[in-house]
């Protein structure tokens, strides 16, 4: 299943609203750890998403607001058996033989298990997925 949360988006509440916004030509800047989180993880229990709706409400803390200047103009949910993949989608550049202006970004996963995000490459979603299984399967050490 995939969701979209595009430009409607109602951003009221957004603690990201009126973030800086880097200079001209410069990637954008990281996006801010969600509230209560510290470097080296959350301060308490994370929210375990039920649903993609859930899921994407977790996953648009780590994005810049939906329709903001260098920000996605949606986010989608991919939903696959261990969690939930958020992507943004981004406008299409004005010529598309020039190099990316932002290159790089990721995608965000939401474990369904623990509510556990991580950040994997900005790659089609069914090989983001691939490369999130096969991250989890070296942490638990499974092959």
């Amino acid at each position: 299943m995939t969701m979209c949360d595009g430009p409607a988006d109602d951003r009221a509440g957004d603690d990201r609203a009126g973030a800086p916004v880097p200079p001209p030509g410069q990637p954008p800047y990281p996006p801010p750890l969600p509230p209560g989180s510290t470097p080296s993880g959350p301060a308490g229990p994370r929210q375990v998403p039920a649903t993609p709706g859930e899921a994407l409400g977790i996953g648009r803390r780590h994005f810049p607001p939906v329709g903001s200047p260098g920000g996605p103009i949606s986010l989608f949910v991919h939903e696959f058996d261990d969690g939930y993949l958020i992507h943004g989608g981004w406008p299409a550049p004005e010529d598309p033989a020039a190099m990316p202006a932002e290159p790089g970004g990721s995608h965000v996963v939401i474990s369904r298990t623990d509510g556990g995000v991580t950040f994997v490459p900005n790659f089609p979603p069914e090989r983001a997925v691939e490369i999130y299984h096969r991250s989890r399967r070296r942490r638990s050490g499974t092959s």
